[in-house]
């Protein structure tokens, strides 16, 4: 799925803030593998532009004239695609569901306006630009006119299973994850039979914009997790950026601010290490799309206290780092494409 950006990257700033507009052109010429092609002020004008220009990847902002990030996001993936990077600003919440139903019609990533703007941003700001040569790279898919709920349905899974506290759903997943995680979680009914705990690498500021819009979509309760939850079924904890999240033995949250594991905090591998350590073979472990190899040493650990594993496929994977990992771990029990992941779980369950 990875195709690695030669020569020069060609960037569409879509920004409607002249001063946040030229900052950020700034900061991305400035590096010399990357050129702005030009600045949209409008949502019209981004499509008119992105079909013209045909850029290696858009930068979009989500409240934009004319037509908002969200409508043109959606008509470049169907018409044209291309890689999309939201910028936003987590400090207006009412955006930041959004900002991932934006990522639904095909978006891959969502980064905070707050950090590279800021006056300390240097180290905000290279970040934005590994974050963009990356990007740039990846192959992305046609996305028909329409969003995750629409796309997919609003089929779920009703299968009757008793509410079993010893069995835990663990998910773990980066770019690409929110789409993914959102995909399995809306199948599930709200009489749900375990808990479920996910950690997804999201952008400082935004993980209860990403809650709120999975509880948009789903029937079983999702909540940002806190240190000190009971875990209860049919409730779906999601780890809170900036802090790792483990379970403990007492079947509650721990949340910790130990430093970053290979750069990522929270960090999946704490999260499924203890999942396996506490519920041995009442444990599911699914890893999903992502850069990296977050998520397989505690895959491998789920696959030796005895419980059972999933890894996305290559084919439904934004980027097929962190399955990939896992998989050649040998610590996968099944691979499998994301429409099939929540009806397997729903069968591991019955089991």
């Amino acid at each position: 799925m990875i195709s690695g950006a030669k020569g020069v990257i060609r960037v569409l700033v879509v920004e409607d803030s002249p001063t946040t507009a030229m900052a950020l052109k700034a900061i991305l010429n400035a590096d010399q593998q990357i050129i702005v092609l030009g600045i949209a002020k409008d949502g019209q004008e981004a499509i008119a532009m992105s079909t013209r220009l045909k850029p290696d990847l858009i930068t979009m902002d989500v409240n934009l004239p004319l037509l908002d990030g969200l409508e043109v996001t959606k008509r470049i993936m169907a018409s044209h695609p291309t890689p999309i990077l939201i910028l936003s600003n987590s400090a207006f919440t009412n955006q930041a569901p959004r900002v991932f139903e934006a990522i639904s019609y095909g978006a891959l990533d969502v980064a905070n306006k707050e950090d590279f703007l800021s006056h300390d941003g240097h180290e905000s700001a290279q970040k934005l630009i590994e974050k963009v040569k990356f990007l740039a790279g990846l192959k992305v898919i046609h996305h028909p006119l329409g969003g995750l709920s629409q796309r997919t349905g609003a089929q779920r899974i009703e299968a009757r299973i008793g509410v079993d506290p010893d069995r835990l759903v663990a998910i773990v997943g980066s770019t690409g994850g929110p789409e993914a995680v959102g995909e399995i979680l809306k199948q599930f009914p709200e009489s749900f039979p375990c808990g479920i705990v996910i950690v997804i690498h999201l952008a400082h500021g935004f993980t209860d914009g990403f809650v709120q819009w999975l509880q948009s979509l789903c029937q079983i309760r999702v909540k940002t997790g806190r240190h000190g939850d009971s875990i209860t079924p049919g409730v779906a904890y999601v780890a809170p950026t900036g802090s790792h999240m483990r379970v403990t033995k007492e079947k509650t949250l721990e949340l910790g601010d130990e430093p970053p594991r290979s750069g990522l905090k929270p960090c999946g591998d704490y999260l499924l290490e203890s999942v396996a350590r506490y519920y041995k073979n009442g444990a599911v472990g699914v890893v999903l799309t992502g850069m990296g190899k977050d998520g397989a040493s505690g895959i491998q650990q789920i696959k030796t206290l005895g419980g059972k594993t999933i890894a996305q496929n290559e084919k439904t994977s934004a980027i097929f780092g962190m399955p990939r990992v896992a998989i050649e771990s040998g610590a996968v029990d099944q691979v499998l494409a994301l429409d099939r992941i929540a009806n397997e779980i729903m069968e591991l369950l019955k089991r």
